[in-house]
């Protein structure tokens, strides 16, 4: 190895000791510099002798070079005559810079291939395709990741190896021989892999260096024909679910340019393909904004939106939802409905329901207001009887709503899609009650119709009796109705033939039964038998926590009724509203409430102590010693007995009537009669006609 010594200390010294130093061939064993040289540092950190004096530096070394880097002509000259008897070799400045710029030119061309090569390695590991390349004597030189993947053999085993010892199947000697271009060849690399390969000889100035193979695996393609295939078949059926539809259908992309319309759209609207397609979205709009717009700016559904569309400004109810596809905004489809046809389906549905409503219960669980605990538990009670077969008795005052119950226990039990038909024992006469209740036969009585006619009982079956008013059947038909819920079948009127029945029987009452058995009104075993699942309502007094709730719900009822806008009640009302003893229960708040609402200006929303009226109340009583009656007057006026008592009974019949507004069974239940005897002493008194 020949010893070099570089004299100079400029920036060309310290690149060409970095260049000489990577050499096999030439050794810088020190470098001659000033003192306080900048780079000076440098070369000792790469272990060369540092001089001040180039005549020590050579005397110190056996030297076969000196080359010569401050471009002084005397210190050449110098140096040509101290080493004149010496074999050593004094490269001028001159030539050390051609040969630097030599090197610099070397060493950013070997950068460039380096950075070129680089670049060629990621492009070709990038690659989703796999690439195997030979050389002229069929040793692989290139093998990239995805052929590693593919073949699951590994490049660092398989480079530098005959191709055909790695891969027995390959054909790439064959364009070896050929040097053809093979294009979509098929391939087998092992059992269960088959690969679709390309070769390609590589030539190099006419002359052949190799060949490469580029390939794919067989699998993801026919599985991405397979996904190819089903979107095509998904579209497809798409398109015809959305052209079946009788909804209006639209679809725009994701700027709100129309791509899809379906007949229906068309028929509604008045718009064809070629006014839609390809137009904005607010084409088809005659009154209104853009719902497609606004759903592509917010990327949020619209509901419900009203709006006029086509040249005739059809007045439509439209549903806008975008659509997004892998967290992006792909456009947004439209359903449009008429409006005009929903409104007429609508009155057809209430005029249905209306229908329906007059065999079916009207209400379920959810209609019965308040979370007081008295409440909560009876409807606790009815849910458990509603899903049993079980005779249910609802007990309770007047007004507390035992038929709303009724309704909610058939509606809650397996028989709510059958009938439910209501009957009020009290408003019946005594003579038509068994017929109405049992049916009749053709012939059975006067006037009956012909071929006869079904009873209650019977338009009942599989579904379920509401029998309220109970306690006030008289004896024989307490009997019967007692056979009824024994034997499950009753006997028409003027028959002897029974008739097996399936009939759930809800009855009602706001008597005190009890009372009624100990004095022998009512039989103990037809009360045994319909007490089996007693459910008591509480009365309204005892709901103080349910008045703001039962007042509100009822605000929502009235003001449809009224025209009015009450939505609440001030902390005054309620407070009187919970002071009053409510004889008369719910129904009795419904009408003090409707009365209210009555006086109150239609912007009113909050009801004042003001608008209340004032609350019936109980009449005070007599003053010890001052009768409510004249008795001199009786007697003085030559009156009897029974006719002072008769006139009495007049006065007080009117009296207790009056002050319960005309309620008869109320009237009944306070003078503790009879509601047949309270309207046989009404006749008779001639207070009602």
């Amino acid at each position: 190895m020949k010893k070099a010594l570089i004299i100079g200390s400029d920036k060309n010294c310290t690149f060409l000791v970095k260049v000489l130093s990577q050499t096999d061939h030439l050794e810088v064993i020190g470098i001659v510099c000033h003192e306080k040289s900048a780079t000076r540092s440098t070369y000792l950190e790469h272990k060369l002798h540092v001089y001040d004096n180039w005549k020590s530096a050579v005397d110190d070394f056996t030297l076969n070079i000196i080359i010569e880097m401050t471009g002084s002509t005397y210190l050449y000259k110098d140096i040509l005559a101290y080493v004149k008897e010496r074999d050593i070799i004094v490269i001028p400045h001159s030539i050390a810079c051609i040969l630097l710029h030599l090197l610099e030119e070397k060493e950013d061309l070997i950068d460039e291939i380096s950075n070129h090569h680089e670049k060629i390695k990621n492009i070709v590991e990038a690659t989703h395709d796999g690439m195997i390349a030979i050389d002229s004597s069929e040793k692989i030189t290139l093998m990239n990741r995805r052929a590693e993947q593919i073949s699951s053999i590994s490049a660092a085993n398989a480079i530098g190896k005959k191709i055909n010892h790695v891969i027995p199947s390959s054909q790439l000697p064959r364009v070896l021989q050929t040097k053809e271009v093979e294009r979509n060849k098929k391939q087998f690399i092992s059992k269960d892999k088959t690969i679709v390969t390309t070769r390609v000889p590589m030539m190099k100035n006419q002359e052949l260096i190799g060949a490469l193979g580029v390939f794919k695996d067989v699998t993801e393609i026919t599985k991405m024909a397979e996904e190819v295939t089903n979107l095509k078949s998904v579209q497809t059926m798409l398109e015809a679910i959305i052209n079946s539809s009788n909804d209006a259908i639209s679809v725009v992309d994701e700027k709100g340019i129309g791509m899809l319309i379906n007949p229906a759209y068309t028929r509604l609207t008045g718009l064809t393909k070629d006014k839609v397609l390809g137009q904005p979205a607010t084409a088809d709009i005659s009154e209104g904004e853009s719902m497609h717009l606004k759903v592509l700016k917010t990327k949020m559904p619209v509901r419900g939106v009203r709006m006029k569309v086509g040249p005739a400004k059809r007045d439509v109810i439209v549903n806008v939802a975008p659509v997004i596809v892998d967290d992006h905004l792909k456009g947004s489809v439209a359903v449009i409905h008429d409006r005009s046809e929903i409104v007429s389906l609508s009155k057809q549905l209430e005029q249905a329901k209306q229908m329906i409503r007059t065999l079916e219960a009207k209400y379920c669980f959810k209609d019965i207001i308040g979370h007081s605990v008295g409440i909560q538990t009876a409807i606790a009670q009815a849910k458990v009887a509603a899903a049993t077969p079980v005779t249910i008795l609802l007990r309770g005052e007047s007004g507390t709503g035992k038929e709303l119950f009724a309704h909610a226990i058939h509606n809650e039990s397996d028989r709510k899609y059958n009938k439910f038909i209501r009957v009020n024992c009290a408003a019946i006469s005594e003579t038509l009650l068994e017929s109405e209740l049992f049916g009749y036969e053709e012939g059975a009585f006067s006037g009956a119709k012909r071929g006869g006619k079904k009873g209650f009982f019977e338009e009942a079956h599989k579904g379920s009796i509401f029998l309220d008013e109970i306690g006030e059947l008289s004896p024989p038909m307490q009997a019967k109705l007692l056979r009824v819920l024994q034997e499950r079948e009753i006997v028409r009127v003027g028959s002897t033939k029974a008739i097996t029945i399936d009939v759930r029987v809800i009855a009602a009452t706001n008597d005190k039964m009890e009372e009624k058995i100990a004095n022998n009104q009512f039989r103990a075993d037809l009360y045994y038998r319909l007490n089996r699942m007693p459910i008591f309502i509480p009365p309204l007094r005892d709901r103080c926590d349910d008045f703001r709730e039962l007042a509100e719900h009822m605000f929502r009822k009235l003001n449809k009724d009224y025209g009015r806008n009450v939505t609440t009640m001030s902390a005054e009302v309620l407070e009187a509203l919970q002071r009053y003893n409510w004889p008369g229960n719910v129904r009795e708040l419904e009408n003090i409430l409707g009365m209210a609402m009555i006086y109150m200006h239609y912007t009113d929303n909050e009801m004042q102590l003001c608008h209340l009226p004032a609350f019936p109340h109980t009449p005070e009583k007599n003053v010890e010693g001052q009768p409510d009656f004249q008795l001199e007057q009786c007697l003085n006026a030559n009156m009897s007995l029974q006719e002072i008592l008769e006139s009495q009974e007049k006065k007080i019949l009117k009296k207790v009537l009056a002050n319960h507004n005309g309620n008869k069974t109320q009237t009944a239940k306070v003078l503790k009669i009879s509601i047949r005897n309270l309207y046989y002493k009404l006749k008779k008194h001639h207070v009602i006609d």
